[in-house]
């Protein structure tokens, strides 16, 4: 019988070939939010533990070998504000391409994601999260696109004119006439229309307008952990038909029911100290620390994640999942996926309860592939047939 010392050896042997593509890190905000983007200040060649989640030596732990970096600005920023600091974000993960070229390379398409893996390098991508991002402009949409954008979440925490959150009240009732036109100009563009942060009703809007597989990007098992962020089973039962893939997050607020009011009550201290409940700077986390130590956290593990991933495969089948950690996007993590380097703890979990190495191949490397080539495929079909949209939001829209 194997020990759990063969899980972990047999992880790593899996993950030289079928490394993990995460659909989810908050790298560049956290270089904002330090550093105002000086990477000399925080240079991620070297171990930054204890100041980032992420650095280079530890996605070489970890064995990532795709990640989508997440261009995210907070939904509190709006209009041109939230465009130009979109273009910020997409300037730096530019940056560490461009300073680290033996580790990390330019990703756009699968193919591009194929051959990093060929050359052992990690193939970087970038997604943005939220549409406020593209301030109800397809143009602005389209600009993302060219400049390597390849999903976007339609919302964050609070809503778009165009399309409701899961974090906030109703307000179009899912998918406004609009954003039922953002989701067809993303499927024109081949960019993958991504449904974490959003309502349920938006989900299912977008779901039935979709031409091209959707993703999840950092969101788990509503039926395991009852939180608004995550996928109710309905929702991942028409991941089959629309052949999208739900990417499980580490985050343990969305992940372990008990931490679920822990966090309310940590969030509401944070604002009580005249700071956003997402702050992840020094001076944040000795207040978060200080709270937790007044107030012991309940601690999630790779195991918890595992238990969304048994009950995300056998609800939406092993095609239709994948990893998402949200690292650098979060103030607290899971024990034993601590950082970007824990990746095989949570495969060696999935190892004893039996996963087979195809499945497993399936859930790091080959489903975020798939569900990229399908959404390029989409596109080119889409652009033989028909050419940019220029509808606005007040056409629409309007009353």
């Amino acid at each position: 019988m194997d020990t759990p010392t063969d899980h972990l050896r047999r992880a790593r042997e899996l993950l030289a070939a079928h490394p993990v593509v995460d659909g989810h890190n908050d790298l560049p905000w956290a270089l904002r939010e330090r550093v105002r983007y000086d990477l000399d200040r925080m240079d991620i060649a070297g171990d930054q533990t204890g100041r980032l989640h992420t650095d280079i030596p530890r996605l070489r732990a970890g064995c990532v070998g795709a990640q989508f970096w997440s261009v995210y600005v907070r939904s509190d920023m709006a209009g041109d504000e939230a465009v130009s600091a979109t273009l910020e974000q997409i300037d730096v993960v530019d940056e560490l391409i461009t300073r680290y070229p033996a580790d990390l390379v330019r990703a756009l398409s699968a193919e591009d994601m194929e051959i990093a893996r060929a050359e052992g390098r990690i193939a970087s991508l970038m997604g943005a999260e939220g549409g406020h991002s593209i301030n109800n402009s397809l143009a602005t949409l389209r600009a993302l696109y060219a400049l390597g954008v390849r999903y976007m979440t339609l919302t964050h925490n609070d809503n778009v004119a165009w399309a409701d959150s899961a974090t906030d009240e109703p307000g179009v009732g899912g998918l406004s006439p609009f954003g039922h036109e953002v989701v067809r100009e993303m499927n024109r563009l081949g960019m993958l229309v991504d449904l974490s942060h959003v309502a349920a009703t938006t989900m299912r809007d977008a779901l039935a307008t979709s031409a091209a597989p959707v993703v999840f990007s950092h969101s788990s098992s509503r039926a395991i952990c009852d939180h608004p962020r995550n996928v109710p089973d309905d929702v991942l039962a028409l991941l089959p038909a629309n052949g999208g893939v739900a990417m499980a997050t580490f985050v343990p607020k969305f992940i372990l029911p008990a931490a679920v009011e822990w966090t309310r009550a940590a969030d509401e201290n944070m604002r009580a100290h005249g700071l956003h409940h997402l702050d992840t700077t020094p001076q944040a986390m000795k207040i978060h620390k200080a709270f937790e130590a007044a107030h012991p956290r309940p601690v999630a593990t790779a195991a918890t994640v595992a238990d969304h991933l048994d009950h995300m495969r056998e609800v939406a089948g092993i095609d239709h999942i994948g990893i998402g950690g949200d690292f650098d996007g979060t103030a607290f993590t899971p024990a034993g996926l601590d950082d970007v380097a824990g990746y095989p703890n949570l495969i060696a979990e999935l190892l004893g309860r039996g996963w087979s190495d195809a499945d497993l191949a399936k859930l790091t490397w080959k489903n975020a592939v798939r569900v990229l080539r399908a959404a390029e495929a989409v596109a080119r079909d889409l652009q033989d047939r028909r050419g940019p949209s220029h509808a606005t939001i007040d056409q629409l829209d309007g009353e």
